[in-house]
C-alpha cells in the first residue's frame, strides 16, 4: 500500500487489499485461517476425482409429479403470494439440508461478490454436482443484503464462472430459482446487466454436463431464465414461473399495478399450468401444501427428485445433452395450442 501511495500520490483506506478486501471484490472464492483453506482445498480436490457409480443415489421414486390434472387448480394470485413467502426455504437452506459437504464459492473475477447468488461444490449421493442458485432471505435484515433475490450483473457472471469449472471437472449442474427478476436498477443495466443473461442464457444451452434446474419459489423474467436453461426442468407445487412479474405485466398492459391479480391470472403461471405446457418437466408436491412448515421434508423431496433425474440423464455423451436441451426450448409453442383468454 505504501508503494502505491508514495507512486502516485494517492492516499489509500487502512483496508485496502487484505484478504477480505479482495474476497468482497469478487477475486477469492474463500478466505480463512489457513487449516480452514486446507479442508476447503482438499474438498474442492475431491470433487474432481473419480466417481464410484455404486455409490451413486438413484431412490426408486422420484416422487413427483408428472401429469397436469393431479394438481389440484389454485387462485394464480394466491399462488404468487405462497411463491414470495419468506418462510419458504432459500437456496443455501436447501444446500445444507438436500445436500452433503457445500463449499460455496464466491466472486466474479472481475469486479465484485452479488449476494444474490450463490453457489459452489456439493455431493448428492455419491455424485458430486456444481449448485447455484438465487438466494433471498426469512428476515427483512437478510433480504436487504441479498437485494431480495435479484441479482446484478456480478451475481450472473459468478454463476457463469461456476458453470464453466462444472463443465471442465464434469460435474452436473444443478439450480435453484428463486427470485422475482434481475436487479432493474441503473448501475446494473450500466454494467450490462442484459448482455450478462444472454450470456448465461447461451452458455447453459451448451454446456456438455447434465443440468437440472428447480424452481423452488418465484420465477421472475430474464433474472430466472439466466438459471433456467436445462435438461430438466422441475418446480414445487406452489412456485411460479413467468416471463415478467404480474405487477410488470399490470403496468405495460393496464397501467396500473393493481391488476395484478388480473395479471397473475392471464400469465399462466401456476403448477398446473406449466406442466400442462411443458415448461416444467415434473412437479415437486409440498410436504403439507407448505414447505416453509416442513423444510427438512422439503428437502428431502428434493433430494429424491434431483437424485432420479441425474439418473435419467447418466451415459448421456456431452454433445447428447447439449442438443436436447436447445431442443426442449426451440420446441417451445411449435405444437402447443395456447387458449387466449380475455380479461377484464
Amino acid at each position: 500500500r505504501g508503494v502505491i501511495e508514495l507512486t502516485i500520490g494517492m492516499y489509500l483506506p487502512p483496508m485496502f487489499q487484505p484478504a477480505y478486501f479482495v474476497l468482497q471484490r469478487g477475486l477469492f472464492d474463500f478466505s480463512g485461517p489457513l487449516r480452514c483453506g486446507a479442508r476447503g482445498r482438499g474438498a474442492l480436490l475431491r470433487v474432481a476425482g473419480p466417481v464410484d457409480p455404486a455409490e451413486t443415489f438413484v431412490p426408486p421414486d422420484a416422487g413427483t409429479i408428472t401429469d397436469p390434472a393431479r394438481i389440484p387448480e389454485t387462485d394464480p394470485w394466491t399462488q404468487v403470494r405462497r411463491a414470495r413467502a419468506p418462510q419458504r426455504p432459500t437456496a443455501l437452506d436447501y444446500f445444507a439440508l438436500a445436500f452433503d459437504e457445500f463449499r460455496e464459492l464466491r466472486g466474479d473475477r472481475i469486479s465484485g461478490d452479488c449476494a444474490a447468488v450463490v453457489g459452489g461444490t456439493a455431493w448428492l449421493g455419491g455424485q458430486p454436482v456444481m449448485v447455484i442458485g438465487h438466494q433471498k432471505g426469512h428476515d427483512p435484515k437478510e433480504l436487504m443484503e441479498r437485494n431480495f433475490g435479484m441479482p446484478t450483473p456480478a451475481g450472473y457472471r459468478k454463476a457463469a464462472r461456476l458453470m464453466r469449472l462444472a463443465e471442465k471437472l464434469g460435474l452436473p449442474v444443478i439450480t435453484l430459482i428463486d427470485t422475482p427478476g434481475a436487479y432493474p436498477g441503473a448501475t446494473a443495466e450500466e454494467q450490462g446487466q442484459a448482455m450478462v443473461i444472454a450470456e448465461n442464457i447461451r452458455l447453459m444451452s451448451a454446456l456438455r454436463v447434465p443440468v437440472i434446474s428447480v424452481v423452488v419459489g418465484e420465477g421472475g423474467s430474464g433474472g430466472a431464465l439466466a438459471l433456467g436453461v436445462a435438461n430438466r426442468v422441475l418446480m414445487f407445487a406452489n412456485g411460479t414461473y413467468s416471463v415478467i412479474s404480474p405487477e410488470g405485466c399490470a403496468a405495460i398492459v393496464w397501467n396500473d399495478p393493481a391488476a395484478a391479480p388480473a395479471a397473475a391470472a392471464a400469465l399462466a403461471l401456476t403448477a398446473r399450468d406449466l406442466l400442462r405446457l411443458g415448461v416444467v418437466d415434473a412437479v415437486l408436491p409440498e410436504p403439507g401444501d407448505d414447505v416453509g412448515a416442513a423444510p427438512v421434508a422439503a428437502a428431502e423431496q428434493l433430494r429424491r427428485a434431483l437424485a432420479a433425474t441425474l439418473g435419467e440423464l447418466a451415459g448421456r455423451s456431452g454433445a447428447e445433452l447439449a442438443d436436447e436441451r436447445r431442443a426442449r426450448f426451440r420446441g417451445f409453442g411449435a405444437r402447443q395450442r395456447v387458449l387466449v383468454r380475455s380479461v377484464a
